[in-house]
């Protein structure tokens, strides 16, 4: 299957940068994805982006086999000594220790059940959870405590973990937002290559829903030129399978991504390429990077207003009577607290 992106970007971190000299220096086979243990010593983090519902995160991988050209946690690889163009996309670091260091966190005196997102920077469910389980894992440790959590996918295998869900669900513990960024699959098979083909996530949304757990549309990334026609649509046939609720968010392209992704526009769709990064521009004051809170994830200017506008007549059409259920923190209990009550 292909990748997203076969860029090989310097490491903004390195001082040294490796370039072939010749041509037949450079790999001409698909990589195979890597998979790297790790074995960190926290894994919930605090998430200080006023733009974000929840204040706390945890990521039980670091790197996406996705492969989406446009994914802004493609920078943060970086840290790790990888780049951010194929290696996000075959170097896959995974956290052994995710369960303990969740039931650390939970026991930890301080800790009073907050809310939080699975996950915030890499996407749990991509391919590689189905050999390692670790997502799952989570949420049983989640649901044994009473954790309330907000899982954010673009893959259908998180209906694998119905049954955890359920659970969870019955006690307001868990509230899942499944990205849809298309319905034309060709798109889709371009942009994320390795990510769940449409009809898939409107069939996960629609058994989310019939289970009774709350799921969200992230109509997201809306890339003017490319998939922005699509909003009303996007909105119409994820109201239709069962969302509570949707949301969108305009493309950016932080840091390493402007040549990723102007890259993966010349080798998909070179008579677009100019008029979609121009059209990026024009939501972002002139440049494709966005920063500041607040205005990054809707953008400014006309065409940004033409994206909330269609929003708007969508939230009217689809979600005017639709409501999103808070996740509950009343549940939550350490298991030390438990073990206690056994006595009592």
């Amino acid at each position: 299957m292909k990748r997203g992106s076969n860029d090989k970007p310097h490491n903004s971190f390195e001082q040294l940068e490796y370039v072939p000299v010749e041509e037949w220096l450079v790999e001409t086979e698909e990589e195979r994805t890597e998979l790297i243990r790790t074995s960190p010593k926290t894994i919930v983090n605090p998430v200080t982006s006023p733009d974000v519902s929840m204040s706390w995160s945890m990521n039980p991988y670091a790197g996406c086999e996705h492969g989406c050209p446009y994914c802004y946690a493609r920078n943060s690889h970086q840290y790790w000594g990888y780049n951010s163009g194929s290696d996000f996309e075959t170097k896959i670091l995974y956290k052994e220790n995710a369960a303990e260091l969740l039931r650390k966190k939970l026991n930890t005196p301080s800790w009073n059940g907050e809310p939080i997102m699975l996950s915030g920077n890499t996407d749990c469910y991509q391919p590689v959870e189905r050999k390692l389980g670790l997502t799952r894992q989570l949420l049983e440790v989640a649901l044994e405590y009473g954790q309330p959590i907000g899982v954010i996918t673009k893959n259908a295998l998180v209906l694998r973990d119905l049954d955890v869900l359920k659970e969870m669900a019955k006690r307001d513990l868990i509230r899942v937002a499944i990205s849809v960024t298309t319905l034309d699959a060709e798109l889709q098979r371009a942009l994320e290559p390795r990510a769940s083909a449409p009809y898939k996530r409107l069939r996960a949304i629609r058994e989310l829903s019939e289970a009774g757990i709350p799921t969200v549309a992230m109509i997201a990334p809306i890339i003017p030129g490319l998939n922005s026609h699509e909003i009303l649509p996007l909105m119409k046939a994820t109201s239709e399978a069962g969302a509570v609720q949707a949301k969108f968010i305009t493309v950016r392209l932080n840091g390493q991504l402007e040549g990723i992704f102007e890259n993966w526009l010349e080798e998909h769709y070179p008579e677009r390429k100019s008029k979609v990064m121009n059209a990026i521009r024009q939501t972002h004051n002139g440049s494709v990077k966005a920063f500041r809170y607040g205005i990054r994830m809707a953008g400014t200017g006309r065409v940004s207003e033409s994206l909330r506008q269609a929003y708007a007549v969508g939230q009217r059409r689809y979600y005017s009577n639709k409501k999103v259920p808070n996740l509950s923190t009343e549940h939550f209990v350490k298991l030390k607290d438990r073990q206690l009550g056994l006595f009592l």
